[in-house]
């Protein structure tokens, strides 16, 4: 269970992480201009969404800043919904590089050359080399932390592999002068990217509208643990739906006479047996706390 610290070191990850890869972007497309290279600009459409993911990660982690004690179905949906925007956007700008690549393969059938600017394309892969290189190594640092974060350090590995995949292509063509194995290394990296936009939708429906086991509500946890015999307060409660089980977390405190008699064991199981009848909760995560605790 995540706290409200560990949300504001996730939101400064994602920001470190976002202005790097955006300040890579800009030089992504600008040097697919000058380059003429399809698969550069083809990991930049794909470095786009990417952007794009990373922007709604650190919206829903400022959101889980405020929400730390709140968790509830609604979270998800919002990130079910920011999800299928990125899935919609990956499939379109997959859909739009296939659909230039085809018709430069049909120029080259035509007998035109397409002329790539080979050495600046490496040049540029060996730049986005270092940029993906740093924000991976940013966000890896917070992997563990957060689940936003690491779906973005996933993501920022796959483009550091893709970095490389361009640079080879570079070579290739600068070896052999064949314009086409940019086309083709554009292809490759868009049917990467379509069947990821795929399973990104697919997942996203599926938690938007199939149903979902409905999650009681905080206040109502908040005073069923306060109706137990030995508990003087609770904070941080989260409630989540973990593998279609019902699963709560809290910070009790316990009364006095519980501490200096040393059955914070009883306590706890009090505690458990009570939300299990009342909500059919399968799994627990309670941290027991003092009542001389400096903090309450």
């Amino acid at each position: 269970m995540t706290d409200i610290t560990t949300h504001k070191a996730s939101r400064r990850r994602l920001l470190i992480a976002l202005a790097i890869t955006c300040s890579f972007m800009v030089i992504q497309l600008i040097g697919a201009y000058y380059a003429n290279s399809l698969a550069v600009l083809a990991d930049a459409g794909h470095l786009f969404v990417h952007n794009s993911s990373l922007f709604i990660a650190l919206i829903a982690s400022s959101i889980a800043v405020y929400l730390a004690k709140n968790f509830n179905d609604g979270y998800k949906k919002a990130e079910y919904v920011g999800g299928l925007i990125n899935g919609m956007l990956y499939l379109a700008i997959s859909i739009l590089i296939m659909a230039e690549g085809t018709e430069r393969i049909l120029h080259h059938n035509d007998g035109h050359q397409l002329e790539v600017n080979s050495y600046l394309m490496s040049v540029i892969a060996a730049i986005g080399f270092l940029f993906h290189g740093l924000s991976t190594w940013v966000l890896y640092k917070g992997r563990k932390d957060s689940i936003n974060v690491y779906a973005v350090f996933l993501h920022s590995f796959f483009d550091l592999l893709s970095t490389v995949s361009t640079f080879v292509a570079g070579i290739m063509i600068y070896v052999t002068g064949w314009g086409i194995i940019d086309v083709i290394s554009s292809l490759l990296i868009s049917v990467f990217v379509l069947f990821t936009g795929i399973k990104v939708v697919k997942s996203c429906v599926i938690g938007l509208f199939l149903p979902h086991k409905k999650l009681p509500k905080i206040i109502q946890v908040e005073k069923e643990i306060l109706s137990t015999e030995h508990v003087e307060s609770v904070h941080n409660i989260t409630v989540s739906e973990l593998d279609g089980q019902l699963a709560i977390g809290a910070h009790i405190v316990l009364k006095h006479h519980c501490t200096v008699e040393l059955h914070d064991s009883s306590c706890r199981l009090q505690v458990e047996g009570a939300l299990k009848n009342r909500f059919n909760v399968e799994q627990c995560v309670l941290q027991v706390e003092s009542h001389q605790c400096p903090l309450h």
